[in-house]
């Protein structure tokens, strides 16, 4: 059985989630805004689950058309084969997006599309109405210039809840990202990391998740375990085989500061539940005091927005701190993320390069210093 996923992602990180696809062994794999669409077999489905850092979820895609009226949103909607994925007693609720597109009341399209489902599954099972009480099978439709998509989100909460982070500080990093811009900055685990505002340690712990291969769904349940259409023993067996692959870990140093004791001990505790706190070292410091003894590295890291958790000058006078203690230095690189436009001239030296991409609903860029 050949399955359509869709797996979408944070804005920015089309394409390293595309060539993880890939090296994963995802099939037909194409890169769009804001997802990565891929074909595979239903191993394929739960591996995509257990293995992609960088997508928010994996959806089943169950179909696509075009609508421009609700009758023919609703006659898309009846034609698909939902009984090959809804039991009698399955819960169907139905969530979903309309933009740019003459179907732009998203309870109206919702109210549809719950509709056609329930009508095509009378006609199968034969029932005047449907208890929901079994297994969750989540609707997720899409209407972007007149083109529907609907599909069933196949991870139920977000793929960026990998069970390590249960608290975190204030303005934290999803997981999701923090991993997408570790590949961007190309980090390697024979490489030393240091992570100077490191807060919840999130930056540190999904690279020493990597240097581990432990596989970031490693440690939590997803919808679609409960689904009969998806046999337990192929979660069993992806599991099994993701537990093969983890490592002891010979990392190079993985560091983290921050001025916050507090934030130190919830690090430290987060990296202990991530299974990878033998490669993490945290202290209470301060960044003006940032230097390392080790020739090379990288230093990556969310610095307080002016925006959320500081007033704007006080994120600039640490803007420039930061300019001054990270300075050219052969071996080393530097990569922070932030939403102010005139980081640079804080900073002191304009980036080597640069990516637009969003943290959560904030507009960022990721900075990137890498030039001698």
């Amino acid at each position: 059985m050949v399955l359509t996923m869709i797996a979408p992602c944070l804005f920015g990180l089309e394409a390293p989630l595309a060539y993880e696809a890939k090296t994963l062994g995802l099939q037909e794999v194409r890169a769009e805004n804001g997802r990565v669409c891929f074909c595979g077999e239903p191993a394929d489905l739960v591996r995509a689950n257990l293995h992609l850092r960088y997508a928010e979820r994996v959806l089943l895609c169950l179909g696509e058309f075009e609508a421009r009226s609700f009758e023919e949103l609703f006659e898309g909607v009846r034609r698909l084969d939902w009984q090959d994925w809804i039991g009698k007693k399955d819960a169907f609720p139905v969530k979903g997006h309309a933009i740019s597109s003459q179907l732009h009341s998203v309870p109206d399209c919702q109210a549809i599309i719950k509709k056609a489902v329930v009508e095509k599954l009378k006609t199968v099972y034969h029932l005047p109405w449907f208890e929901e009480t079994g297994p969750r099978h989540q609707i997720q439709f899409s209407i972007l210039k007149d083109r529907v998509t609907v599909a069933l989100d196949t991870t139920g909460a977000g793929l960026h809840k990998r069970g390590y982070r249960a608290v975190s500080t204030l303005a934290p990093i999803k997981e999701t990202l923090a991993a997408g811009l570790l590949d961007i900055a190309r980090y390697k685990p024979d490489k030393p990391l240091f992570d100077p505002m490191c807060g919840s340690g999130t930056f540190l712990i999904e690279a020493a998740m990597q240097a581990k291969g432990i596989a970031p769904g490693l440690r939590r349940r997803f919808a679609a375990q409960e689904w009969e259409q998806i046999p337990a023993a192929l979660w069993t067996r992806q599991r099994e085989e993701a537990m093969a692959k983890v490592r002891s870990g010979d990392a190079a140093p993985i560091e983290g500061w921050d001025i916050d004791p507090s934030a130190v001990e919830l690090a430290r505790a987060n990296a202990k539940k991530a299974g990878v706190d033998d490669l993490i070292h945290v202290s209470v410091r301060d960044i003006a005091a940032f230097s390392s003894m080790e020739a090379r590295g990288m230093a990556v890291t969310n610095p307080p927005y002016g925006e959320r958790l500081l007033d704007r000058d006080a994120a600039r006078a640490l803007y420039r701190t930061m300019g001054k203690v990270f300075t050219k230095k052969d071996g080393w690189s530097y990569f922070i993320i932030s939403p102010d436009e005139a980081f640079e001239h804080y900073f002191g030296r304009p980036a080597d390069k640069k990516r637009k991409l969003y943290n959560g609903m904030l507009k960022c860029e990721f900075f990137q210093y890498f030039r001698r």
